[in-house]
């Protein structure tokens, strides 16, 4: 005999929100995690205020080896659907750049929010209690948790992947699936600031300063603010270009993406008694100026500068390549690339193909948003189509 109709193992965004659509759809559910309260990584984001949807959520905004698995749940439970849900409880919002909406108050209102959505549809939540246990027979899949035995015809994973381990995230739901003979892409960390190496070390002085840039790799662009730090880069820009990034291989930062080619020749012809570095500092800052014009190795009056050399430092600050050694890993990544394979999963019930009842939803699936409130919208649409099948 089945005790339940679907137990799901991670009480996180996408979990809570597949347990409260399923259970609100009469569904019997429990609802698993071994930290002592759900929503933990919610309760982080956003500087706390929960960055919790982006309005110009479109399925070309992930990374996936399917880059079209997205789109059936994004376009079945929109960003619109979400806004509604936190606009019944009354949650105040504002929309911060590029259509990211935060909480006006903590992010502890979309955690108290679920909880209650949960309530609603009678889900009953085991807290604090590591899983002993996974197992499947008979069409019903057993978890062993506490010492006692959950059987269910439907399980979903729902644990995330293992960036930000501090919080307890681990790589368990790749565990299970692998058990289940499920594929995994080979996870990494995404959204996670850059390290540069000894060459590069003029640039830790830099430490605290941000400059709005233009950063690419390959194909892929981003047009936002980029960190120095004292081990390397960081900021909205970098992390995102993390996502795409492979080893080994440089990413070009535009220092002056609103000045045209020849802006430095101009700047001569109009004031040629002017330095360069205070035509460059007027342009980014002093520190960075300086930081750029050292490694350039081009100082002095503009008018004593010939056009070649100045048409030469402008490509160079469009165009400025950094080698990053790596990343700062799992430790300081906001969420992980790679995950449970989308080949064996139905795009639009997330359940397995060739193993009948195990769904598989939110961060534990290779499909990765950018940053920006993208990977909170992937949770509440992967968790509410699952919650339509189970």
């Amino acid at each position: 005999m089945a005790d339940w109709d679907a137990i799901i193992l991670g009480a996180g965004a996408a979990g809570m929100m597949c347990a409260a659509v399923a259970g609100q759809r009469g569904r019997r559910v429990l609802l698993i995690d071994h930290a002592d309260q759900p929503g933990k990584k919610i309760l982080i984001s956003g500087g706390g205020r929960c960055n919790f949807t982006n309005v110009d959520t479109a399925a070309d905004r992930y990374l996936s080896a399917n880059p079209h698995f997205a789109k059936s749940a994004l376009g079945r439970y929109s960003a619109q659907d979400f806004i509604a849900l936190v606009d019944s409880y009354g949650i105040a919002w504002h929309e911060k750049t590029l259509g990211q909406l935060f909480c006006d108050g903590s992010a502890k209102q979309i955690v108290a929010m679920l909880e209650e959505e949960c309530a609603k549809g009678r889900v009953t939540m085991a807290l604090g209690q590591p899983i002993a246990d996974v197992a499947h027979g008979d069409g019903l899949y057993r978890v062993t948790v506490g010492g006692v035995e959950h059987c269910a015809p439907a399980l979903v994973l729902a644990t995330g992947g293992p960036s930000i381990p501090k919080m307890g995230a681990t790589g368990f739901a790749y565990d299970v699936a692998r058990q289940f003979g499920l594929s995994i892409i080979q996870p990494r960390p995404a959204l996670v600031p850059f390290t540069l190496g000894a060459d590069e070390a003029l640039f830790q002085a830099l430490s605290g300063v941000s400059a709005d840039v233009m950063v690419r790799w390959n194909k892929m662009r981003f047009r936002e603010a980029a960190l120095f730090t004292h081990r390397g880069l960081s900021g909205p820009a970098m992390l995102q270009i993390s996502s795409y990034w492979q080893h080994r291989t440089p990413i070009h930062v535009d220092f002056l993406p609103d000045h045209d080619a020849d802006w430095l020749i101009e700047a001569k012809r109009e004031r040629p008694r002017a330095s360069l570095r205070k035509i460059v500092a007027q342009a980014l800052t002093e520190r960075l100026a300086d930081a750029l014009l050292e490694r350039a190795g081009v100082q002095g009056e503009m008018g004593n500068l010939s056009d070649k050399a100045l048409r030469q430092l402008g490509a160079r600050l469009h165009d400025w390549p950094f080698a990053p050694t790596g990343t700062e890993g799992y430790a300081k990544a906001e969420v992980t690339v790679g995950g449970i394979a989308t080949a064996g999963l139905s795009s639009r019930t997330m359940e397995a193909s060739k193993v009948p009842g195990l769904y598989a939803i939110g961060e534990a699936v290779d499909v990765t948003g950018w940053l920006g409130g993208y990977n909170f919208q992937w949770a509440w649409a992967s968790g509410w189509a699952a919650a339509q099948a189970v």
